[in-house]
């Protein structure tokens, strides 16, 4: 099992590292889902965000399709649009990858995989995702 803290990382190269893991086989876990980083300004990522959010059917708005406003649903999301989710390898790729928010109590002790360098925090323009998921409505 890989253990990977989210904190100062940037979401997609994040959740392509991830997908990776996940269809060799690993069983990975994200902690600090809220603390991932989108970069860009906040009004770009707000936008995206909340035109994922007003999408719905024409005909029952209703049936959905659904969207998260939980930091964790929506990186977790984000992994499952970097797997190829229409085939079986994909799906049981996806029932490997688990997204928590904060560090569980029983992480705490545990140590975390080193990924690949990312910039993080020396980019200029950039928002955590859990600061545009309040914006947006998420309560946790």
């Amino acid at each position: 099992m890989i253990l990977v803290n989210a904190e100062n990382r940037v979401m997609g190269r994040l959740a392509s590292f991830v997908a990776k893991k996940a269809l060799e086989g690993e069983k990975i876990t994200i902690l600090n889902a809220e603390k991932a980083i989108i970069t860009g300004s906040r009004e770009s990522a707000m936008d995206k965000l909340q035109t994922r959010l007003g999408l719905h059917g024409k005909g029952n708005p209703e049936k959905g399709p659904h969207s998260s406003r939980m930091p964790d649903r929506v990186l977790r999301r984000a992994v499952r649009g970097m797997l190829p989710w229409r085939k079986r390898r994909g799906k049981q790729a996806y029932r490997r990858v688990h997204v928590y928010i904060g560090l569980p109590s029983g992480f705490s002790d545990k140590e975390f995989a080193k990924l690949p360098e990312s910039k993080g925090r020396e980019l200029k323009k950039f928002v955590e995702l859990g600061e545009v998921c309040r914006l947006l409505g998420a309560k946790w």
